[in-house]
């Protein structure tokens, strides 16, 4: 499996507020989308989320999202070395994502870019 990369989560309570912030630290402009009710802003290596409270308990248990050249790989190498899909593989408007747990109990985001 391929890692690209990796995104540091961040949950903030006034994501307008918090995008100039991390777009002069990074030196780049935010990519903004929204799921679930919930705006995200990627801004370098930093992926800033805000929304409903029930909605981010739950994306601070991902301790960060790996982007991968292939979800579908990613899948059964983690599923080889022990680790449990909770979610996925899903299609999203730019490609593939899954969660899963690793054999450590921590959770990580995975997706992949292809559009």
């Amino acid at each position: 499996m391929e890692i690209l990369g990796a995104s540091l989560r961040i949950c903030v309570d006034d994501i307008e507020a918090a995008i100039p912030f991390y777009e002069r630290l990074a030196g780049g402009r935010a990519h903004r989308s929204e799921r679930a009710g919930v705006q995200v802003a990627a801004v370098g290596s930093f992926l800033l989320m805000s929304g409903p409270e029930a909605e981010l308990e739950l994306l601070r248990k991902v301790a960060a999202t790996i982007a991968v050249k292939d979800v579908d790989e990613a899948h059964q190498i983690l599923t080889d070395l022990g680790a449990h899909v909770v979610a996925g593989p899903v299609s999203t408007p730019a490609g593939h994502t899954l969660l899963a747990v690793h054999p450590d109990g921590t959770v990580f985001e995975y997706v992949d870019h292809r559009v």
